[in-house]
């Protein structure tokens, strides 16, 4: 029987737990390279440029950011190459040509080594939280700071830094989620902010605080007048308050209303939002007593279900509050997870991990909750943008901070391993540089529409 309440009030406190080294670019090649990409922004005509081939990535050949000396560098050891051989010339040479509007799907690919990255030095953003900085907390591995993801027959385009705060110039971007979010969030400010020379033009214009307490922030990018921003919204609908029977207060989830924060986002220019891992946590999975419709608490409810109904309270909030000429929304998918032996919370551990998974055959079969969301974006009226990460975060086993979430003096002999969030530089950079991508693609998209108008 299902219980029926008729008083409640939003719950505002978040829940507390929950190879060869490529020679460097001529001056030349990296004017043109900028020009063309800003041409292209400016004018909505041009290609997107190509980038250096990339190498399949070699497991034996492990690059560590201390020489000898034990002093930090960007510089890959000059040991045996990497065994490019898998691409062949011609595939190097097509990959070379290609550009982002020949990609069919942006999320079938491999990753590759690429010397040229990471995009920041490990340690240098200030504005990464202690939690994602795996190299300052001790880890001294560096290949997970250097595969680019490639996908299959086109080259995706670097992210040129100042060429995207110039598209964004007088714009917000919006990231709306879950703490993995927040991984992509700092990594997008990272990326932007190493990319001008004089960095105190970047500020907090709201202050972050304890990792996972506190739902909204904001970095201005004074000298292009944009911010990048980032709320606190796991499930996207409203997380509740109400009081049973006995006069106790119980939280539930109201998969029928939309997060307050809504209101504070709805006229940004670029929103990505996502939602997935709180789905998964004990008292979503079980779904008893939890989910409420109305003034109803169903007793019972799975994730998925539940999933899917707040997805679509979601879907209908986008339909009837975004203006999609002025407003771009990106969907993100679930970023997978990689613990050995247990669960967050039950030893699961990933540390020890160095090497991406190569073989397709070692994958995970992704459960239903995993594809809820293709269905929901496709009876949308809006155009949403699918950041469709999955199967590409899966390889990534050794990109997670693991117990380098905590500097090695705080580290306790059982520690929790963090094997869901990623290390920063790192995976997220990639969903950017696809972000990236996928903006370009649209844009190429709408210039050949008016173009054939």
């Amino acid at each position: 029987m299902s219980t029926h309440l008729t008083q409640t009030k939003p719950k505002m406190a978040f829940f507390k737990n929950l190879p060869r080294e490529a020679p460097p670019p001529s001056f030349a090649a990296i004017t043109a390279f900028s020009v063309t990409l800003l041409f292209f922004f400016l004018t909505f005509s041009s290609r997107a440029p190509p980038t250096l081939p990339p190498v399949i990535f070699n497991p034996q050949l492990v690059i560590s950011f201390y020489d000898s000396s034990g002093i930090p560098t960007l510089s890959a050891p000059q040991s045996d190459p990497l065994d490019a051989t898998e691409n062949g010339e011609d595939g190097i040479q097509e990959e070379r040509n290609g550009d982002v509007q020949s990609c069919v799907d942006l999320f079938d690919g491999m990753w590759v080594l690429d010397d040229s990255l990471p995009s920041y030095l490990p340690g240098s953003c200030p504005f990464i939280d202690a939690a994602f900085d795996c190299h300052t907390n001790g880890r001294r591995d560096a290949n997970y700071t250097k595969l680019r993801w490639q996908p299959k027959g086109c080259t995706i385009p670097r992210m040129n830094g100042k060429t995207m705060l110039e598209f964004l110039r007088g714009k917000r971007l919006a990231f709306v989620g879950d703490s993995l979010n927040r991984n992509m969030w700092e990594s997008l400010v990272c990326v932007l902010r190493n990319s001008l020379t004089n960095k105190s033009t970047v500020f907090e214009a709201s202050g972050r605080r304890e990792f996972k307490a506190e739902s909204f922030y904001s970095f201005i990018f004074t000298e292009y007048n944009c911010s990048i921003e980032f709320f606190r919204s796991p499930f996207l609908v409203q997380q509740w308050e109400i009081q049973d029977s006995s006069g106790r207060n119980r939280e539930t989830l109201r998969l029928d209303k939309v997060d307050n924060s809504s209101e504070k986002y709805r006229d940004a220019d670029i929103i990505v939002f996502n939602s997935g891992h709180w789905w998964t946590h004990e008292k979503t999975s079980k779904g008893l007593n939890y989910y409420q419709e109305g003034d109803m608490v169903h007793p019972q409810m799975s994730s998925e279900e539940a999933y899917r109904k707040a997805l679509m309270t979601w879907a209908q909030w986008i339909d009837a509050n975004i203006d999609p000429d002025r407003t771009q929304v990106i969907f993100r998918g679930y970023s997978w997870t990689h613990y050995s032996g247990g669960q967050w919370n039950s030893g699961g551990s990933c540390d020890g991990e160095i090497q991406p998974i190569t073989d397709d055959r070692h994958l995970a079969h992704y459960p239903a909750l995993i594809s809820i969301p293709d269905s929901i974006l496709l009876e949308m009226k809006t155009p949403v943008l699918y950041l469709n990460i999955t199967r590409m975060t899966d390889y990534r086993k050794d990109g997670h901070p693991s117990v380098y979430r905590y500097p090695e003096k705080e580290r306790k002999q059982n520690v929790v391993q963090d094997c869901s969030h990623w290390c920063l530089p790192g995976v997220p950079d990639s969903w950017n540089e696809l972000l990236y991508a996928m903006l370009l693609q649209r844009l190429g998209s709408e210039t050949r529409s008016v173009q054939s108008e």
